[in-house]
């Protein structure tokens, strides 16, 4: 089993920043993807950003590309998704997911269906 546990998230005005952290704890060996979700009413879930437990392979989804980083403390289990010049279309909810995928495309990890493990959730908000 694997828990997740997200904090850092608030409310920031629009072009400011937000560092969203994602602790993880159980098994390692149930993992070698982790990645932000998020999601608002009306619309899907909206895969943002996915890292690989070796640290080799990144991928973001275009509307955020060159805005959001992430990143992981192996030490600390912890993953970061860094988000710069928020926009108020980045107010939601924000989870983080760690899953053992077997196809590392862009369109499959991103998409969100694999995972088995989910953090409870934060919120993000950025007004205008």
């Amino acid at each position: 089993q694997v828990q997740l546990m997200e904090s850092g998230g608030g409310s920031v005005q629009a072009g400011g920043s937000l560092t969203l952290s994602c602790a993880a704890s159980g098994d390692p060996n149930k993992r070698n993807w982790m990645a932000w979700f998020r999601q608002t009413p009306g619309k899907e879930r909206e895969g943002v950003a996915a890292i690989s437990a070796g640290d080799t392979i990144t991928y973001y989804a275009d509307s955020v590309q060159g805005r959001f980083t992430i990143s992981q403390d192996k030490a600390k289990n912890t993953v970061y998704l860094q988000m710069n010049s928020l926009k108020p279309e980045d107010t939601a909810q924000f989870y983080c997911a760690a899953g053992f995928l077997d196809n590392w495309s862009r369109s499959s990890v991103l998409g969100g269906e694999k995972y088995e493990y989910w953090g409870q959730g934060i919120r993000v908000t950025v007004s205008s």
